[in-house]
């Protein structure tokens, strides 16, 4: 595993060390390139001394080797990251601009790229930019989106570079896809070809006046991960999403919305073309039930709010019986094996998928998790994985169940 680490001109440079060591520590072999201006905040020999590699800066420094740098790179790696990227970085990218080395670097190389920009505020959200940014996804370019807090310029809003762990475990994510695809001599495995899958993904939100909600901390990174992976195995996929900040797979049928009933609506809507229904989102147990017109002014009081159950989506679907699988999902705090235990015989599901999300490195809205497969036949535990590893074991799992009640 070989990753092209770029690292670009400003002050969160000093963070792609991080990014550098947690890339090594999963077995990647680091090839550090950097801008000119990028050595202004760190020493290429910082990189050097821990990466074990030369740090590339220069186009044109002299060398006694007579292969073509940056095409040798470009073709030996398996992701070229860029973190972090500076708004520079990105009209560079955008617009073919290959005036140094990482730039060169970046139109020579088939290997998928991943971007974690960190740049000021208005810099990010400037128009520019952000037509920069859409122009590279619209090529295939991946993101991790800045984070908002404190910047150098001593302002707070988005343009913070994502943390150094997150940054690691989407391009290790990137690199176990594009592995699991295969070589040109290995076919993918297309086991999924004639199934419609219907995922549901994200939070919920519940109106309580025009300007507040009910919702919860669901990033929508798993039900987003398994409609990856049912693409990449052939399936027709209808997302069904609540909102958030993810792009879909480009190849899905998305359909986006707010409330319980409204994701009620949309997966009862697409139920009968299903084979296989994956029920990844967070939904709201409870919405208010009245909904205030205008917004609710603080009074110094107290103020109650009474709420009514929502619309029970997975148990309405297995209702619905026939062939397909279905499975549910159970996010929990305590008690997470008997909890999903219960959930399975009280809904009906085939399949209950448990995840404790008080753990850091398996909750909400982090790139990985540690899954429990609950099903009437066998309890299955899985060790730390990425949301995209989960994904596939999630759907290895679904084949298993309907090959099962499949007659010989």
């Amino acid at each position: 595993m070989r990753v092209a680490l770029g690292v670009t001109g400003c002050i969160a440079a000093y963070k792609a060390v991080e990014v550098m060591r947690g890339l090594q520590k999963r077995g990647a072999t680091v090839q550090v390139v950097m801008s000119r201006h990028a050595t202004e905040f760190v020493t290429p020999l910082t990189f050097s001394s821990i990466s074990g590699l030369p740090v590339v800066s220069d186009m044109w420094a002299p060398t006694d080797d007579p292969e073509i740098k940056h095409i040798r790179i470009a073709q030996s790696i398996d992701l070229l990251l860029i973190a972090p990227a500076t708004a520079n970085a990105l009209a560079k990218f955008a617009n073919g601009i290959a005036d140094d080395f990482l730039s060169t670097l970046y139109i020579s190389t088939n290997a998928p790229v991943l971007v974690a920009p960190a740049m000021n505020s208005e810099m990010w959200l400037h128009p520019a930019t952000m037509e920069n940014v859409r122009r590279l996804k619209e090529r295939g370019v991946q993101f991790v989106d800045p984070g908002e807090g404190y910047l150098a310029c001593k302002t707070v809003g988005p343009g913070r570079l994502a943390e150094p762990h997150e940054i690691v475990e989407r391009a290790l994510e990137i690199i176990e896809t594009k592995q699991s695809a295969g070589s040109e001599s290995q076919p993918a495995n297309l086991d999924l070809l004639e199934e419609h899958v219907l995922i549901t993904a994200g939070p919920t939100y519940e109106a309580i006046d025009p300007v507040r909600g009910i919702t919860n901390r669901s990033s929508g990174r798993m039900g987003y991960a398994v409609a990856e992976a049912a693409l990449s195995r052939g399936a027709q996929v209808t997302l069904v999403t609540g909102p958030v900040s993810l792009d879909p797979p480009a190849a899905a049928r998305v359909i986006r919305v707010q409330s319980a009933a409204q994701m009620y609506d949309a997966v009862m809507g697409s139920l009968s073309e299903a084979t296989l229904v994956v029920m990844a989102a967070a939904v709201s147990d409870y919405r208010p039930a009245q909904v205030a017109g205008r917004k609710i002014k603080k009074d110094g009081s107290g103020l109650v709010i009474e709420l009514e159950p929502t619309e029970d989506i997975l148990a309405a679907v297995c209702r619905r019986g026939g062939s397909r699988v279905v499975i549910g999902f159970a996010a929990e705090t305590d008690n997470l094996l008997a909890n999903a235990s219960k959930k399975l015989v009280e809904k009906g599901a085939d399949l209950i998928v448990a995840n404790d999300v008080s753990a850091p490195d398996a909750g909400f809205d982090v790139s990985t998790n540690r899954i429990v497969l609950v099903s009437s036949e066998q309890v299955e535990e899985l060790p730390l994985l990425s949301k995209r590893a989960a994904a596939d074991h999630i759907l290895d799992a679904a084949s298993k169940i309907k090959a099962a009640r499949t007659p010989a």
